[in-house]
């Protein structure tokens, strides 16, 4: 066993009690194309609101942006603390395409695969583009640049244009709402209700169970939270771009 996967598995051991003993399963299927050995490649169009030309991002205090200059990205990882030890083995991205929003995952089945996806996400970022995330300013992006940066790759979200949507959640419903997590904006601001969702906690085990050879199961589950959270990003971005600025 790689070192590597070895530190992997001990420091997900809390979550993974037995998966030492993960029995070998026939459901080895994860959806989408392969682009390289060990990297698959998903793309959906779902038919969700119906963004203006022109997003009013006062909320966020910046300027307006046209809505095809916007990616939406979201990344599933192997721990939820960050740190050179801790990878994305999905990253989601979503833009909207002709009013139709159009979902994006790289997913790595095999650690090889890292570089790969991280240059093929590096190829879905225009010089204009500006990326919308939850919590992304603090967690997703400055996980990425780092495995870009352990990876030798350029890291092709710095200096670019970025609207974090957990903070002007936070300024505006921190005194009404329970939590500002994803899951509550989503429920109080566009009405989703998840069913039979996988918590993001449960993902590092998902992906660490099918490198060891079980189920892919949950890592398919792992990929429809992520979706529904690319989704429920341009959904709370489109109702916070009707709201005067804080």
């Amino acid at each position: 066993m790689p070192p590597e996967l070895r530190r992997l598995l001990q420091r997900h051991a809390q979550l993974k009690r037995g998966l030492t003993m993960v029995p070998s399963s026939c459901d080895r299927d994860v959806p989408g194309i392969e682009l390289s050995p060990g990297l698959r490649y998903t793309e959906a169009f779902a038919d969700w609101l119906v963004p203006p030309r022109i997003i009013d991002a006062g909320f966020a205090r910046m300027d307006p942006v046209h809505h095809d200059r916007l990616l939406h990205f979201d990344t599933e990882t192997t721990g939820l603390a960050g740190g050179t030890g801790t990878r994305a083995f999905m990253i989601g991205a979503a833009d909207w395409q002709e009013g139709r929003l159009r979902i994006r995952q790289l997913t790595i089945t095999t650690m090889a695969a890292e570089a790969a996806m991280l240059r093929a996400f590096a190829e879905w970022l225009d010089e204009d583009t500006v990326l919308v995330s939850y919590n992304g300013k603090c967690y997703d992006a400055p996980l990425l640049a780092t495995r870009y940066r352990l990876a030798r790759l350029p890291n092709p979200l710095a200096g670019r244009g970025h609207l974090d949507l957990l903070h002007p959640v936070r300024r505006h419903w921190k005194h009404q709402w329970p939590n500002c997590r994803l899951a509550t904006a989503e429920r109080q601001l566009l009405g989703v209700v998840r069913e039979d969702d996988l918590p993001g906690a449960e993902a590092p085990a998902a992906w660490l169970t099918y490198l060891r050879g079980g189920s892919a199961r949950n890592l398919r589950r792992v990929a429809a939270h992520n979706a529904q959270d690319l989704k429920s990003l341009a959904g709370v971005l489109l109702h916070m771009a009707t709201l005067q600025e804080a």
